[in-house]
């Protein structure tokens, strides 16, 4: 059975695709775009005719895969053995903080298998406010987020970043460490925005925020500026991305660091998705975290978190782990509670 292009992205349900595009560019032109980008920054923007309010799910069921094929590109020991090594690096002030992730790879093991289930699948079994679900089978994007972070949101000239740093299973397990992480990444989103914004408009509205989602909390904070005039989403992303809560601080020695130590490219994991309006010069990208995808006949999953001098190796073991347990649940097939 062929399956049609779609995009479920915020509330939107999008169909009848008329153009895909690399050219970050396009964003500004006109019409209504569903966005991906990648970790490394390959972008694919689809243009589509008809945009409408989502609805529920009406297609065929998401068939779990079975809990004992998946892998992991990192062990328990590979992982923390590279915790240590940055905060080796951190000692020696190569860098402050650096995100390190893993990705949990299973093989397909039904035919068709469509990636639109799985996102109907997590809406219910981990909804979260920047879920979203691209499906492009003739570009070989197969994306459902559910994802809790917001890379940026505009509205006009004025756009916001709302980085999430600190995880824990209740607040009582967020420490000291949690807002000094958090309060790193804040400092480089602003330095981000401040090179795409009008001097003196970037500002902190919210700053370590308690947010309650599926299984955890999170420590979530919201920098926001005013961009310069001639500056549009080309611009805007090419100044913040990667997104700064997942990479780390400084950026650039955080992203050698990452290439060093991390043995799979992170695809999608850690990039962005979301939508943008052209025409109204809006639109919302998530940070793509909680994030699943389909490529290379095996459906994938990251997870990761940042490290700091602070950090103990195996309770950032059971971070990674918290952070995977209801998506691997729902990829699964089982049910759990919310």
């Amino acid at each position: 059975m062929e399956m049609a292009a779609i995009a479920v992205v915020g509330c939107h349900l999008c169909s009848d695709l008329a153009e895909v595009t690399g050219d970050l560019g396009a964003l500004d032109s006109s019409g209504f775009w569903a966005v991906a980008i990648d970790f490394h920054g390959q972008a694919v923007c689809a243009r589509f005719n008809s945009v409408r309010p989502a609805r529920p799910w009406r297609g065929r069921p998401w068939k779990g895969l079975p809990a004992d094929t998946w892998t992991s590109s990192l062990n328990r020991d590979g992982f923390t053995t590279r915790v240590s090594a940055i905060r080796e690096m951190i000692a020696a002030g190569d860098v402050y903080q650096v995100n390190l992730t893993r990705r949990l790879s299973a093989p397909l093991v039904h035919p068709n298998t469509d990636i639109a289930a799985l996102g109907a699948a997590l809406a219910e079994g981990n909804p979260a406010p920047y879920a979203a679900v691209l499906r492009l089978p003739e570009h070989g994007v197969h994306i459902a987020s559910a994802s809790p972070e917001r890379f940026l949101v505009r509205n006009g000239s004025w756009v916001e970043s709302s980085p999430i740093k600190g995880t824990a299973a209740d607040p009582r397990g967020l420490t000291p460490k949690d807002q000094a992480e958090n309060l790193m990444i804040v400092d480089l989103v602003r330095n981000d925005l401040g090179r795409v914004c009008e001097y003196g408009t970037v500002s902190v509205p919210a700053l370590f925020s308690l947010e309650a989602h599926p299984g955890l909390v999170h420590l979530v904070s919201t920098v926001r500026g005013k961009l310069a005039p001639n500056r549009g989403w080309s611009e805007l992303i090419d100044a913040t991305f990667p997104p700064g809560s997942v990479t780390g601080a400084p950026k650039p020695a955080a992203l050698d660091v990452i290439a060093a130590l991390e043995t799979q490219p992170r695809g999608v994991y850690c990039g962005a998705v979301g939508w943008v309006d052209a025409d109204r010069k809006q639109g919302d990208l998530n940070v793509a975290i909680r994030t699943l995808w389909l490529e290379g006949e095996h459906l994938h999953l990251g997870t990761g978190g940042g490290i700091t001098y602070d950090s103990d190796p195996e309770d950032e073991w059971q971070e990674t782990e918290l952070k995977a347990k209801r998506l691997l649940a729902v990829a699964t097939g089982e049910h759990i509670p919310l």
